[in-house]
C-alpha cells in the first residue's frame, strides 16, 4: 500500500509540474500559530505601517482586528460600526484601510463597494469615526441570477498602488482572474474598469504586493491550494509575464487559505476555520521566509 500511495504521489507531482512548472511549497511545515476563535472566519491579512492586520467575512463583526505577527496573538482589535454584510478583503495607503465589502460568492449583489476608513481616527477613539463608501459595478455583467458559487463576478482580493484600487476577481466559473482598477476619489457608483485577465485555474482568495511583485493565493473546488507570483512589467500591469506558481497542500491539512501579506521577512498567510469528515482545522497562521520563494 504504502508503495502504491508513492507512486500515485510521484505521478500526481510529475503531472502538475508537466503541465505548469508548477513548483511545491509544503506550506504545512511553517505554520507559526493558530489564531484566536474570534478569527475563525478571517479573510485577509493586510501590512499597514508593519503592524499586520485582519477582518472577518460572511457577517461577522465589523472590527478591524490586529495580530502578533510573530504568535498570532490577538493585540488590538478596532470597531468600526459599519455593517458587514460580506467582507472579504482589506489593504490600505499610507493613513486609510480600504476594506472590500464586495463578496458575492452568488453572483447577484448590485451593493459592492469599498469602505475608506482613516485608520487615526478608529486607534484614538478604538471606534469608527468617519468612513466613505466608494461603489462600483462590473460593467460587464448584465446576468444577476443567483448562482452560487457558479459566476465569475465574485471577488476577495485588492490592492492599493499608485493612488487606485486594484482588485482581482474570484471568477468560479473560468477559473480566471480579473485585473479590475477603481478610484477611491469617486463617491458615485463607478464602472470598474477592466484592465488585465489571467488564467489561474483556481479562485483567488486574497492578494499582496510588495516591491513590484504581486502575490495572489487560492483553492480549487477539491481544496488544493496555490500561490502564484508576478512580476510587475510595467506600472500598474502584471500579466504579461510568465509567473511563478506553487502548490501549497490542500485544505483538509492546511486550511480554507484566506489571507496573504508580504513584508521583508518574507510571506504570512492564514485560513479560516475549516470542517472536514475528519474534524476541524482550526484558522492557521504561516510564515514562509523569503529565501524560500525567490
Amino acid at each position: 500500500m504504502k508503495k502504491i500511495l508513492a507512486f500515485l504521489f510521484i505521478t500526481i507531482f510529475l503531472s502538475f509540474s508537466a503541465q505548469e512548472n508548477l513548483e511545491w511549497l509544503k506550506l504545512k511545515k511553517y505554520q507559526i500559530a493558530v489564531l484566536p476563535d474570534s478569527l475563525d472566519e478571517n479573510s485577509t491579512l493586510d501590512f499597514f505601517r508593519g503592524r499586520l492586520f485582519t477582518i472577518n467575512d460572511s457577517g461577522g463583526t465589523s472590527e478591524i482586528f490586529e495580530i502578533d505577527k510573530k504568535s498570532g496573538k490577538l493585540k488590538n482589535k478596532f470597531q468600526t460600526n459599519l455593517k458587514n454584510e460580506d467582507w472579504e478583503a482589506m489593504t490600505s495607503d499610507s493613513a486609510n484601510f480600504y476594506v472590500g465589502e464586495f463578496g458575492n460568492n452568488l453572483g447577484s449583489r448590485k451593493n459592492l463597494k469599498v469602505y475608506k476608513i482613516p485608520f487615526d481616527s478608529i486607534e484614538k477613539s478604538r471606534k469608527f469615526s468617519n468612513a466613505q463608501e466608494i461603489p462600483f459595478y462590473y460593467p460587464e455583467q448584465n446576468d444577476y441570477t443567483k448562482r452560487n458559487t457558479n459566476n465569475d463576478f465574485d471577488a476577495e482580493a485588492m490592492i492599493f498602488l499608485n493612488g487606485k484600487i486594484h482588485l482581482f476577481t474570484k471568477e468560479w466559473v473560468s477559473k480566471k482572474t480579473t485585473h479590475y482598477i477603481i478610484d477611491p476619489e469617486i463617491s458615485e457608483n463607478q464602472a470598474a474598469l477592466k484592465v488585465e485577465t489571467f488564467q489561474t485555474d483556481y479562485v483567488v482568495t486574497d492578494a499582496a504586493y510588495f516591491k513590484e511583485k504581486l502575490y495572489l493565493i487560492g483553492y480549487t473546488k477539491k481544496g488544493d491550494v496555490f500561490l502564484t507570483i508576478f512580476k510587475e512589467s510595467e506600472s500598474g500591469i502584471f500579466f504579461t509575464e510568465k509567473p511563478k506558481k506553487y502548490y501549497l497542500g490542500n485544505a483538509i491539512s492546511i486550511g480554507q487559505i484566506e489571507g496573504i501579506s508580504v513584508d521583508e521577512e518574507g510571506i504570512y498567510i492564514s485560513g479560516e476555520e475549516f470542517k472536514t469528515p475528519l474534524g476541524k482545522v482550526k484558522q492557521p497562521l504561516y510564515f514562509v521566509p523569503k529565501k524560500k520563494v525567490q
